[in-house]
């Protein structure tokens, strides 16, 4: 009766997993037993085997890192084969190494056994001097991944975990028609990861075990050869690489319904309020820097005037019938320029055709190449196999859509990672600027990377009125750039406010313009602000030219700030023609070290913004002619 009952438990904790994962109900007392008892038989009726290529085979494994052919098979050793309904016919697979991608290379080298096991499971020569950048490179046709759903967790404990199975379960290859199945379990008890094996039909005395590795994807399904490419080569050239803008549904696909006002309320004129206007701000450097008398913080948003918020507002509509004195720091769909994807989208209206047929390079020139690996993988790959036909530099920036400090980013040229890394969460690839516009930091011997922010501040949508804040701030790499170690966050990466033992490199907006004069003298920054200003209008103008949800909604009542983040890229072979270059907008930037370089930065934009004080030494007018 305790056996009964403690495998009614095991049901009950484990059903929605086991549901989900569509494992065969009468396969549930073996897996109960085996998980209880550590139970790892499937060499008792599997047969792993090493299969053999000729050393001159085209796409021998062991002589290309990029080939899809597998190293190992597994086939069914029990003579009387394996039938599907067999109850005992479902095997526990262990796994070998799980890992964050960031610190993969780091335990590789620091783990030799580690190394070795990896070696062998990929077919690396463990004699090579670069095996474990080889492991690397070969990781993705034996690597998944999962990430804990748990409540009260950061942004970084949330990160993908990524895991390669033992030899058994790395050497289950695909096949369009699979005999097996292979899905993930979380054992709760033990609160052990592990992979569960089982048969879809019946199998014969040798016959290899197979799976399908994008079973969640139909056999006709658009993408499904792009996914595949790690398991099996695919030209995709013949394929159409242009991005077409989607539908008004997938603007609003994932994201909370929002209203906003069918027509443009009249809101009360700022000069008829003689008394200091009433901020209620949620924002605590506001709240810390907001001193000029023509303000008074409140701590009751029903009092004020103005409510500076930290977290989405939805009900523009609601709020300008209800509240129409009251001032709010939102747009209605201001996500089409904060969210990655949807930046792209907007930005892409911005040019009269897709791209330059020699060179690839697509337009409009200011915004990097993009492709959505959610909707647009298969025009990915083609455009990605386009640009290796012509021997063009094939570096990708792989982001989440909707998440910040370099969280779950990755820069890489290898096709196989790019489209295996959307199954941590959707993602863009976003063209790598391989030859960026570097500057020399004097303590360091070669030039960094460096990015350069602009806080935009947007009054109104219809007519289109915005200012970029004349102080503009820097952030800069801490290792010398070059095209290689992409897993050296400080060499690639410019954040480095959330890095524990990373130095912050602080240099003032005006320090920064005499240094910049001194490195570039034939490159005035006047000329690229210029630029830089126009491009900030342009997709400002892009945002608002179509309607709601697809576009910026109006909203007389709404005023904002933004950080556009921006480097600049060199265009010709001579290094003399500088491209700014958009990498995203921030909603709700963090504005502390803004405020510590700037003790009126909060005071004079509330000017602006609220009582039309329009000052041209700190803020600029974006014009469409700068």
């Amino acid at each position: 009766m305790d056996g009964i009952n403690k495998y009614n438990e095991f049901v009950a904790l484990h059903k929605p997993q086991l549901e989900s994962s569509a494992i065969p109900v009468h396969f549930w007392p073996a897996l109960y037993r085996k998980l209880s008892t550590d139970t790892f038989d499937a060499g008792e009726a599997l047969q792993l085997m090493l299969i053999d290529y000729d050393e001159d085979e085209e796409q021998n494994p062991a002589q290309d890192d990029d080939s899809p052919n597998p190293i190992f098979a597994l086939a069914v050793a029990s003579e009387k084969g394996i039938k599907f309904t067999d109850p005992q016919a479902i095997y526990l697979i262990d796994h070998a190494w799980t890992f964050r991608l960031n610190s993969a290379r780091q335990q590789l080298e620091q783990y030799p056994q580690l190394g070795d096991r990896m070696s062998a499971i990929t077919g690396v020569d463990l004699e090579l001097p670069d095996r474990i950048e080889r492991i690397l490179r070969r990781l993705w046709k034996y690597c998944h991944a999962y990430s804990i759903g748990v409540e009260g967790l950061s942004d970084e404990e949330r990160q993908p975990i990524w895991y390669v199975m033992d030899e058994v379960g790395s050497a289950v290859n695909h096949s369009d028609d699979p005999n097996f199945r292979l899905v993930p379990l979380f054992h709760m008890n033990s609160q052990t990861t592990y992979s569960v094996l089982f048969p879809i039909r019946n199998c014969e005395a040798g016959e290899q075990v197979t799976r399908d590795v994008v079973e969640y994807v139909s056999k006709d399904a658009p993408q499904r050869a792009a996914l595949l490419l790690p398991w099996r080569d695919a030209d995709l050239t013949d394929e159409s690489f242009l991005q077409v803008e989607p539908r008004a549904d997938y603007f609003t696909s994932g994201h909370i319904p929002e209203t906003y006002p069918k027509e443009n309320t009249d809101l009360v004129p700022v000069g008829s309020r003689c008394d200091p206007l009433k901020v209620f701000a949620e924002y605590e450097v506001v709240r810390k820097h907001l001193t000029s008398p023509e303000f008074i913080l409140v701590n009751n948003e029903e009092e004020a005037d103005v409510l500076w918020l930290t977290h989405h507002f939805k009900t523009f509509e609601e709020f300008s019938e209800q509240s129409p004195r009251k001032f709010i720091n939102q747009f209605p769909f201001e996500y089409v320029i904060t969210i990655k994807d949807l930046l792209s989208i907007v930005g892409r209206r911005a040019a009269k055709e897709h791209h330059n047929s020699l060179t690839l390079d697509t337009y409009p020139d200011w915004l990097p190449t993009t492709y959505n690996l959610s909707t647009e993988l298969r025009e990915f790959a083609s455009y990605y196999q386009a640009r290796a036909a012509k021997g063009l530099d094939n570096h990708w920036i792989i982001k989440p859509w909707n998440l910040a400090r370099g969280l779950d980013t990755h820069i890489t040229d290898n096709i196989k990672q790019i489209v295996r890394l959307p199954a941590t969460g959707p993602k863009i690839a976003q063209k790598y600027i391989e030859r960026p516009v570097l500057f020399k930091r004097e303590e360091l011997d070669e030039p960094v990377k460096f990015d350069i922010r602009y806080v935009i501040l947007l009054k109104s949508v219809k007519p289109l009125r915005a200012y970029v804040h004349r102080k503009f701030f820097l952030r800069f790499a801490n290792h010398p750039f070059s095209l290689d170690q992409f897993d050296d966050y400080e060499k690639h990466y410019t954040v480095m406010n959330y890095q524990e033992e990373a130095q912050l490199h602080h240099v003032k907006c005006v320090d920064f313009l005499g240094l910049w004069q001194e490195q570039y003298p034939d490159n005035a920054w006047t000329d690229l602000e210029r630029r830089i200003c126009s491009m900030l209008y342009e997709v400002l103008q892009c945002a608002s030219q179509a309607d709601p949800p697809c576009g910026l909604a109006p909203c007389a009542q709404s005023r904002a700030l933004y950080a556009a983040d921006i480097m600049l890229r060199w265009t010709d072979e001579d290094n003399k023609v500088m491209q700014p270059q958009l990498l995203e907008i921030n909603w709700t930037p963090d504005c502390k070290r803004a405020c510590d370089y700037y003790p009126d930065f909060f005071n004079d934009i509330f000017r602006l913004l609220f009582l039309d004080e329009e000052n041209d030494e700190t803020f600029r007018l974006l014009t469409p002619d700068q």
